[in-house]
């Protein structure tokens, strides 16, 4: 409350100062010593008036009308930012909202009326999920839930390409694998599947139809080959990602955007919007009308289409389902695609906010010092499953999740495993589950533990400290939101779990040395820090043990 109390009368003195509607930041300062809350207001009031930032903000502290409950001390710093530090009363309003709110404290509503789509994962349905895939995974799904957190209307949606040549390669390898599982002579063709899950599928194959099936003409066994080969992709792809908690409200075929007329309906409609020309016996796209570098072919001159042409359809079948915004999660070899793609929904009159993208980079994994290069099954590269089985669900998230999205990442499988401080989920885990401890030594359930909280019956530095970082959960969610970067969480709770495991070792809580007022706040700014840590963990899709 004391945040959107601050941020309330703020928005109310930057009317007063001349900038109605201004935006302006309101946030938690990386160093303690800057206060509990900050604000670029007088710096973004200052530009257009082309006046000095200091003095503008202390224009901005004699307009200010704030009790004493609220805040205890404000101060400019630098060219021009203002400093605020809570008072105890607003510190354990705090705590009290977020025993009244329980498992939504940290939800708000900023969002509400937004329809979101995010894309996300989307791999061709040609062999097992690959790493990159699950980081892919690990962050869509967290945007997605931190949309929802912030009240957005969220589909999460699975894109399958199961159209184009790679299928092609893909079922020609099964046949492939399908005569040779059988001893005889039969190569995989050029640029074709090699790893062991194609030889585990042959067997499949023949054990459902029969050794038979491997008599067909070969135009009929790769064209039944094609339907069995996306069908036990598909299914596996989907089991590791069940597994891993990942779960799709909408899959959209690639084909069957041909199968319904869309991919038709796209160029009719780019025709009739002026935006295509025939050149060379191909038909072009006018995308640098757009701010493309160059225009790009949709229909080569021997009458294929580009794989644009799909692309632009489904962003076009998204738009006519109602979507306000669209967030596609793609690999970082597709940056250069991102300009196309904008510039061609530019061109249909989409507003820019309507298309982003998240690229997701590189993810190298680690053992021993050294980089893991493949995986016997893939025969390519290590897969989702493999890792998962080896480190567990929760440690994975947490470690595609620690980094921004677009920075690679080692993840190193010797410290994933570490039951110790060393490994970063263990330990914000360990805070939850020793903040458990103490309600099972006081003999009590934590919902047992309720009324007002006392700021002044919490005389330690240690408390202040936890409660001040508890009450910026909220702005902590909203700006991961904002900004689509699930690893501000991760980087809220490493240090929320330092400062539990600080309060922990020293402060009690039951049997307080300071007396029953002191152990009474305490039990319940455990059962606070408790909450948030809970909460934190949900947001992306991990466990919140209470034994570990």
């Amino acid at each position: 409350m004391s945040d959107a109390v601050l941020r309330a009368e703020l928005a109310r003195v930057a009317t007063v100062l001349g900038g109605d509607g201004i935006d302006f930041v309101l946030e938690r300062p990386r160093d303690a010593g800057h206060g509990d809350l900050a604000t670029n207001l007088a710096l973004v009031l200052a530009k257009p008036q082309k006046a000095k930032p200091r003095e503008v903000a202390a224009r901005v502290l004699s307009e200010l009308r704030l009790p004493t409950s609220v805040v205890s001390k404000t101060e400019i710093a630098g060219p021009g930012f203002i400093n605020f530090w809570l008072a105890q009363d607003a510190l354990a309003e705090s705590a009290q909202r977020i025993l009244a709110a329980g498992p939504a404290y940290g939800r708000s509503e900023f969002g509400l009326g937004l329809r979101v789509n995010v894309e996300f994962v989307s791999a061709n349905p040609t062999g097992p999920l690959h790493v990159g895939h699950g980081r892919g995974a690990a962050y869509g799904d967290a945007v997605a839930s931190l949309l929802q957190w912030t009240g957005h209307s969220v589909i999460r949606e699975f894109y399958i390409n199961d159209a184009g040549v790679q299928i092609d390669k893909l079922a020609r390898s099964l046949w492939a694998r399908v005569q040779q599982a059988l001893g005889r002579e039969e190569d995989l063709p050029e640029g074709g599947y090699h790893g062991l899950y194609l030889a585990e599928a042959a067997e499949q194959v023949l054990a459902e139809k029969g050794r038979d099936f491997a008599d067909l003409p070969a135009e009929e066994g790769v064209r039944q080959c094609r339907a069995v080969a996306l069908r036990m992709q598909r299914r596996e792809q989907d089991k590791d990602l069940a597994d891993f908690g990942v779960h799709f409200d909408v899959h959209t075929s690639e084909q069957s955007l041909y199968d319904r007329g869309l991919v038709d309906e796209a160029l009719v409609l780019l025709g009739e919007r002026g935006l295509t020309y025939e050149k060379d016996g191909a038909l072009w796209l006018r995308t640098t009308q757009f701010g493309d570098d160059k225009d790009r072919v949709l229909r080569k001159s021997d009458a294929s289409l580009t794989y644009l042409v799909p692309d632009i359809a489904y962003h076009v079948d998204k738009r006519s389902r109602g979507f306000d915004r669209v967030i596609d999660v793609w690999g970082a070899d597709h940056h250069g695609y991102v300009p196309r793609m904008r510039s061609v929904l530019g061109a249909l009159g989409y507003p820019p906010e309507f298309f982003e993208v998240g690229l997701i980079q590189l993810v190298k994994v680690v053992r021993g010092g050294e980089e893991v290069k493949m995986s016997k099954r893939s025969g390519e590269f290590v897969t989702l499953r493999d890792l998962v089985d080896e480190v567990g669900i929760d440690a994975t998230r947490y470690f595609f999740l620690m980094r921004r999205h677009d920075s690679p990442l080692p993840f190193d499988v010797d410290l994933a495993k570490k039951q110790t401080d060393e490994n970063p989920v263990f330990y914000v885990q360990m805070a939850h589950a020793r903040l458990s401890g103490i309600f099972r030594t006081a003999g009590r359930p934590p919902e047992s533990v309720t009324g007002p909280l006392e700021a002044g019956a919490l005389p330690a530095p240690q408390d202040a400290e936890l409660l001040k970082k508890l009450a910026g959960f909220p702005a902590v969610v909203e700006k991961a939101a904002r900004e689509r970067e699930p690893h501000r969480v991760t980087t809220y709770l490493d240090e929320l779990a330092a400062l539990v495991h600080g309060w922990y070792h020293h402060t009690r809580a039951v049997g307080a040395p300071e007396g029953i007022a002191t152990e009474q706040a305490r039990l319940l700014l455990a059962r606070a820090a408790r909450t948030v840590l809970a909460n934190a963990l949900a947001v992306l899709g991990i466990s919140a043990p209470d034994r570990m």
